[in-house]
């Protein structure tokens, strides 16, 4: 995989500005508009379709913010937000999710997701929003559908010279098109405009405290936000966290190994329960091996597309985020050895946001736009050849050049404001690792806690990206105390998987 997406399970800074250690910012000058709350008119299901019926207590609204925070007076962008309301009497305010990504967009996970946050809800106002450069909030989008298709679709084996080279070109052309058809929003929606967002939302909320839940790369917004506004923290949790402050070769390398574990640890469980594609670990992955370097040259067709071994490979990938979704995966394999690649294209087209229809959300547009402007590593060639070669000699199936390898064409300068977090002067953060992470490696959570610095650490001993929605009861009851009671876990805390 050329990236690697943070979204949680659940589904699935200004360039302009200097960089250096962000500093502790004021609450935001001039009238944060009220919001208008209204009935929700465009959800989005997984695969692109409506919600047979709305619930009528989920409501939608629009909040302006600044497109240049360095000219608050010029123009605006609308962020898309959602709300559930609180079921009970003794409500605590509001308390806003990030489901990751970046590009992952609040307001559908949140309507999906809102049944697995109910313990929440009776004394919260359920709140999240789309970010900046996500789907409804001036969402950025690169080409085509027919576009998106050629990109997703591109092949990552063998690991030759020219299948290099030919991901290099994709990521070129990519990259151009971005600036052709989001060049306005592209220097705008890195992470510290967006924590800047947050607390706009904030005081529109009437909060005076953000109380805020953050999962994947909502982490690092969460760190970004208590480093610029600390005092006006409240009650933060951060559940699989990334280390922001990482290069985006290490990100690829501990990713990558991340990756190759959990798919190991799949396939050895798969094995122990009577695998359908292999008797045998060893066998199992000479299959998937097998079945990757034929769609090379041979494709299965899908209702008309051509299932590529890079669709195959991220139809893996996907499936990794959670245990719960390993059986399905054991079938999908199991059906593209015989010919039928219908249950790998699923897959991958929840991963990249592809719809039934065949139009994509901004999902992949947006991740790359927001990592590229979020650091100002242009990574040159030499340096990712290394990139890959490492990773790829860890796993040939889920390494490559990582983000570094698009953010080297990016057509905007990026800044390292948001890699330096330090949230001095805000109340506790509650930071949750999960020992079987794939996509955020348990080394960032302990990582990120120090370097935040008001933060405590708590850990989870299963498998899965994100703790709270694997359903973990331990997990759950610690993070619902610490957000309904204010009552952090003891140091050194740990969940054993259950």
């Amino acid at each position: 995989m050329r990236h690697v997406l943070a979204v949680t399970a659940a589904l699935a800074v200004s360039a302009t500005a200097c960089a250096g250690t962000a500093k502790p910012d004021t609450d935001p000058k001039g009238a944060v508009p009220p919001i208008v709350w209204g009935p929700c008119t465009d959800i989005k299901r997984p695969g692109g379709q409506t919600p047979a019926q709305q619930d009528s207590s989920v409501r939608c609204a629009k909040l302006a913010v600044p497109l240049d925070y360095n000219n608050p007076g010029g123009d605006t962008i609308q962020l898309a937000l959602i709300k559930i309301a609180a079921t009970g009497k003794h409500r605590l305010g509001s308390l806003v999710f990030n489901f990751g990504g970046p590009g992952g967009s609040g307001v559908d996970t949140l309507d999906q997701a809102a049944k697995q946050f109910e313990s929440l809800r009776g004394r919260y106002d359920l709140v999240s929003f789309d970010p900046r450069g996500v789907e409804r909030s001036a969402g950025v989008r690169c080409g085509s559908d027919a576009d998106m298709d050629r990109w997703v679709s591109l092949n990552t084996l063998p690991l030759t010279e020219q299948t290099r080279l030919a991901g290099q070109a994709a990521n070129k052309e990519f990259a151009r098109l971005c600036q052709r058809d989001a060049g306005r929003v592209l220097p705008y929606v890195g992470t510290v405009n967006a924590a800047r967002d947050m607390d706009r939302l904030r005081v529109a909320l009437k909060d005076p405290k953000l109380n805020y839940f953050g999962m994947s790369y909502g982490t690092q917004l969460g760190a970004v936000y208590a480093t610029l506004f600390p005092k006006n923290v409240g009650r933060m949790v951060l559940d699989a966290p990334l280390d922001p402050s990482i290069t985006f070769s290490e990100r690829t390398i501990a990713q990558t190994r991340g990756f190759q574990r959990e798919y190991e640890t799949f396939l050895k469980d798969c094995v122990k329960e009577g695998c359908d594609f292999g008797k045998s670990v060893k066998a199992a992955n000479a299959n998937v091996d097998q079945l990757m370097n034929r769609l090379v040259t041979r494709p299965l067709t899908v209702d008309g597309r051509q299932l590529t071994q890079g669709l195959a490979s991220t139809g893996v990938a996907a499936a990794l985020y959670s245990e719960l979704s390993w059986p399905f995966l054991e079938k999908a394999i199991a059906a593209a050895i015989k010919g039928r690649g219908e249950a790998l294209m699923f897959l991958a087209d929840s991963y990249t946001g592809r719809d039934q229809r065949g139009h994509y959300s901004t999902q992949m547009s947006s991740f790359p736009a927001i990592t590229c402007v979020d650091s100002a590593e242009r990574p040159d060639d030499a340096q990712l050849r290394r990139t890959w070669e490492r990773s790829t000699g860890i796993s040939p199936l889920f390494g490559g050049e990582g983000s570094g390898g698009l953010c080297r064409f990016w057509p905007v300068p990026g800044s390292d404001q948001a890699r330096r977090v330090n949230a001095a002067g805000s109340g506790p953060i509650l930071v949750v690792g999960g020992k079987g992470d794939p996509a955020t490696p348990y080394q960032w959570a302990p990582r990120l806690t120090k370097e935040l610095g008001t933060a405590r650490l708590l850990t989870y001993e299963g498998e899965g990206h994100g703790a709270y929605t694997s359903g973990n009861r331990c997990i759950q009851r610690r993070i619902d105390a610490y957000l309904l009671s204010g009552k952090l876990p003891a140091r050194g805390s740990v969940c054993e998987a259950t």
